[in-house]
């Protein structure tokens, strides 16, 4: 192949990105083709919609495959521009001044053919050094395949991480208005003490912020050092075959060093401590009511709501159906219609629970469901060996520590509000703001059976 050719078709195997030979080429909607890592890396920022370096065009489709065909053609390519490089000094044996065309893998060393048949080389595999460098890139594009889904990972962990930290700061905002209607309710309580706890939990709060800002920091950190091993691995795929072979196990031992010195930061768990708040059982034992259960049934399904069913390791807000195992399911035979009522659940003996009070129930003989309008739930749930607190209507996580033992549940029907205690902590866990109920209001408790 002459010059002009060689250059024509190395021309059109060229990316218009890195403006080198395509390296795992990927063919986009449009029609033009790009090396999988420079696409990686061009659009690594998540832009909407994707569109293409070249032309600007939409491209929908989130993976592609790679273009065997083009592939092979750019290693072609390679192929021909090494071969015509030959000449060059550098590649020449001193010894036998003929051409190194040979890769020792033993030694790591470039051989003419008479070096490979002495005795030293004999015994030694050799390959061409086309073949030797294709084959090492292959080394280098799964290694990168690998950092790039690590990056990945880690940006899922980024971002749930960032959308937690809003929803902490939301959710402690929300706080700071139900401890204010705690004290506004609880007339015994003094003022002195509502202004201590606000100060704590401002505190307690911006502490956890600032941790759930660093673990947001450290995953950034984390994950831009995959992106620069993965940028450097991209460069060394680049290099020219002699140069790329003489350095593969120094840029490979390089990466697996950095990837084993870096640790992967773990997510923040966002948990208030529990303040308690002097004289609220005193308080509320004096609406005090027993025996609010007294119809109790076992069932394979118990569906809380339109969508949600009790289940162990399903998100508290997500909406599926039970994975098994039965639940003892225990309410009111009437509902409360005026006034203040105050009851409490022992939760001890079961990891998964449902409580509160709700308009209405529907059995069978094998499952119970309770309707959507009117229902105010505290829950528990776990969720990847971790315990979620969360409430419905509307649903949110509870960003405090997770009751243990009794829960005291306080229904106020002419003032239209549904209240959590944590006894054996003296705290609150959650207050519904106030709204009108319109029916009676039943006691309802769900525990999945261990």
């Amino acid at each position: 192949m002459d010059s002009d050719t060689l250059q024509v078709f190395q021309r059109e195997l060229t990316c218009s990105i890195c403006m080198n030979c395509f390296l795992d080429p990927v063919t986009i909607d449009c029609g033009h083709s790009f090396c999988r890592p420079c696409l990686s890396l061009c659009w690594e920022e998540g832009q909407t919609p994707r569109r293409c370096p070249e032309c600007r065009g939409i491209s929908e489709t989130p993976d592609y495959k790679t273009n065997i065909a083009l592939k092979r053609l750019a290693s072609l390519a390679r192929q021909a521009r090494a071969d015509h490089d030959h000449s060059s000094e550098e590649q020449i044996c001193v010894t036998h001044q003929e051409a190194k065309g040979l890769f020792c893998e033993a030694d790591q060393t470039l051989l003419c053919g008479p070096c490979s048949e002495c005795p030293e080389h004999a015994a030694h595999s050799h390959s061409p050094i086309h073949r030797a460098a294709e084959e090492y890139r292959e080394k280098l594009l799964k290694r990168m395949s690998s950092l790039w889904k690590m990056r990945e990972e880690i940006q899922i962990c980024l971002n749930q991480e960032a959308n937690t930290t809003q929803s902490f700061e939301d959710y402690v905002a929300l706080r700071k208005v139900m401890i204010k209607l705690e004290y506004q309710r609880m007339l015994l309580l003094l003022r002195e003490e509502e202004q201590l706890h606000l100060e704590a939990l401002e505190r307690e709060a911006k502490e956890i912020c600032e941790e759930l800002k660093e673990s947001v920091f450290r995953m950034s950190q984390y994950r831009e050092s995959l992106k620069e091993m993965y940028k450097e691995l991209t460069e060394m795929c680049h290099k020219p075959d002699m140069e790329l072979l003489q350095t593969q196990n120094v840029s490979l031992m390089t990466t697996l060093t950095h990837l084993t010195q870096i640790q992967k930061p773990q997510p923040v768990n966002p948990e208030l401590p529990s303040w308690p708040v002097s004289g609220f059982l005193h308080m509320l034992n004096n609406f005090r009511v027993d025996n609010v259960l007294s119809l109790t049934t076992i069932v394979h399904h118990a569906i809380l709501d339109d969508e949600s069913a009790l289940s162990e390791d399903d998100h508290p807000i997500a909406s599926r159906q039970p994975q098994g195992g039965s639940c003892i399911v225990s309410w009111g035979a009437w509902g409360f219609t005026s006034g203040r009522h105050y009851w409490e659940l022992d939760v001890a003996q079961s990891s998964s629970w449902v409580l509160g009070v709700c308009k209405s129930i529907f059995t069978s003989d094998s499952s119970i469901s309770i309707g959507a309008e009117e229902a105010y739930f505290l829950r528990s749930t776990k969720v990847n060996s971790q315990y979620i607190l969360s409430t419905t209507s509307p649903p949110l996580v509870q960003f405090v520590k997770r009751p243990l033992g009794k829960i005291g549940v306080f229904l106020d029907y002419d003032n239209g509000t549904v209240s959590f205690y944590d006894v054996f902590r003296s705290s609150l866990i959650y207050s519904f703001l106030p709204s009108a109920f319109s029916s009676p209001m039943i006691p309802f408790l769900c525990l999945k059976s261990p």
